[in-house]
């Protein structure tokens, strides 16, 4: 299937700038889709974006407006690029990639301070 490596995650303070990378490798000819979540230990994994073969994308509320998903098709690496951010933002970050089946990178931290 596909693999999923996450990059970019780290401590930023709050109203600052972050951008998050996920390479992907394996059967990446099968990719439908690809997004990203986020998770806090406890709470359920939040849906942010997705960006579909077309290019179009769509986002969650509490993100748009401040996020911005891209792609780079020769490099097979979706971005999340992250402004004014939160507090509230800190959580561990997922890239998802759909083909027949769900696939899932390890996930990369992010930690915003006040």
């Amino acid at each position: 299937q596909v693999q999923l490596v996450e990059s970019g995650g780290g401590l930023v303070q709050a109203g600052g700038s972050l951008r998050l990378s996920c390479a992907a490798s394996g059967s990446t000819f099968s990719i439908k889709t690809m997004g990203w979540f986020r998770q806090v230990p406890g709470n359920q994994r939040e849906f942010l974006a997705r960006i579909l073969n077309d290019g179009s994308t769509y986002y969650a509320d509490s993100v748009k407006g401040r996020f911005t998903i891209s792609r780079d098709n020769a490099k097979n690496t979706v971005y999340l690029q992250m402004t004014s951010l939160k507090p509230e933002d800190t959580a561990v970050y997922y890239c998802r990639a759909t083909t027949t089946r769900i696939n899932w990178g390890q996930g990369t931290q992010v930690t915003v301070s006040s």
